[in-house]
C-alpha cells in the first residue's frame, strides 16, 4: 500500500477516534457522576459562577467536571428506584406507550410495504407518494389537526392520543417498502405457481426475508418514541400519565438523581441496540436509508 494511502487512512482513523471520544464523553461523565455521593456532586455542580463559594472562598468558581468519583456509591440509584416511586410509574407509562406503537406500526408497515412493493394496482405509485409526503411535514404542522381530532374522539389526556397516530405514521411503511423492493419478484411468482396466496407468501416468504429491516425499524421507532417529549406535554394534562422522558426534564435541584435517572433511562436503548446491532446495520443498508 502506498505511503500516502497509509497516512490518509491513519489520519482518518485519528479524526474518527477523536470524534468518537467527544461523542461518548458526556455519557461517560453521566455514568461516573451517577456513582458519586450527593455531597460530592453538590461540590462539583453548584450554580455556575457561585458554586463552592463557601468552600473555596472564591466568588467566580465554575463547574468542576470530574471523571472519577472520590467514593463509589449506589446511593443515587437507590433514590431513583426505591425513594422515587414516580420514576418507576413513569417508566411503565413509557413502556405502555412505546410497545403498542412499535408493535402496531411494524405490523401496519409490513402489510402496507408489501402492498406498495409487490402488488400491482392502479395509482399505486401516486398513492405511495401522497402517503410519504406526510413524512415531510414537521410535527408542529400536524399538531393542531391532531389535537382537534383527538379532542373530537375523546382521546385527550389519554395515551391513546399518542399511540394511534404513532401506529399509522408513514416512516415504517416507507422503510419496509424500500427494503422489500430488493426482494426479487421471482420468489413470489414461484410461490404463486405452487398455489400460494398473498397471505401465505407474506408470512412464509416476505417476513423471513425482511427480518433485518424489521429489526432496524424496531430500534429506530424505540429510540424515537422513547425520547418523545412534545406529544406527551400537549396531549397529556395529567403529570402521572406522562412518560419517563418528561420526568427527566422536571428533576430540579438534585443533580445526583438526574445523573442516575439518565443512565437508567438510556439503558433500554443501549441494550436493544447491542442485542440487534447486526440486524440494524444490515437493515439500514438494504433499505437504502442513509444518514
Amino acid at each position: 500500500m502506498p505511503v500516502s494511502k497509509v497516512l490518509q487512512k491513519s489520519a482518518l482513523t485519528v479524526v474518527m477516534g477523536v470524534i468518537a471520544i467527544l461523542l461518548i464523553f458526556p455519557i461517560v461523565i453521566t455514568f461516573t457522576n451517577s456513582l458519586m455521593t450527593e455531597q460530592e456532586i453538590g461540590i462539583n455542580y453548584g450554580p455556575i459562577g457561585q458554586m463552592n463559594k463557601a468552600a473555596t472562598g472564591k466568588s467566580n468558581s465554575f463547574v468542576n467536571v470530574k471523571l472519577l468519583p472520590d467514593q463509589l456509591t449506589l446511593e443515587q440509584y437507590g433514590k431513583v428506584l426505591v425513594g422515587s416511586p414516580r420514576y418507576l410509574a413513569m417508566f411503565w407509562n413509557s413502556v405502555f406507550m412505546v410497545v403498542p406503537i412499535i408493535a402496531g406500526q411494524t405490523f401496519v408497515a409490513a402489510l402496507a410495504g408489501y402492498a406498495f412493493s409487490k402488488l400491482q394496482f392502479r395509482g399505486r405509485e401516486h398513492l405511495f407518494l401522497v402517503y410519504v409526503l406526510t413524512m415531510l411535514m414537521p410535527f408542529q404542522v400536524t399538531l393542531v389537526p391532531n389535537y382537534i381530532m383527538a379532542d373530537k374522539l375523546g382521546l385527550l389526556n389519554s395515551s391513546n392520543a399518542i399511540i394511534w397516530p404513532g401506529i399509522f405514521e408513514a416512516f415504517g411503511v416507507f422503510m419496509l417498502r424500500q427494503f422489500m423492493l430488493n426482494i426479487p419478484y421471482a420468489y413470489i411468482e414461484a410461490a404463486k405457481i405452487d398455489g400460494a396466496g398473498h397471505l401465505r407468501i407474506f408470512c412464509k416468504i416476505i417476513i423471513p426475508m425482511i427480518k433485518p429491516g424489521l429489526a432496524a425499524l424496531v430500534i429506530l421507532l424505540f429510540v424515537d418514541y422513547w425520547n418523545m417529549v412534545e406529544q406527551p406535554l400537549i396531549f397529556l394534562d395529567d403529570p402521572f400519565k406522562q412518560p419517563l422522558s418528561v420526568y427527566l426534564s422536571r428533576i430540579n435541584g438534585e443533580q445526583g438523581l438526574a445523573f442516575a435517572a439518565s443512565i437508567l433511562y438510556m439503558a433500554p436503548m443501549v441494550l436493544l441496540f447491542l442485542y440487534a446491532e447486526t440486524y440494524f446495520i444490515e437493515g439500514i443498508q438494504l433499505s437504502g436509508i442513509k444518514g
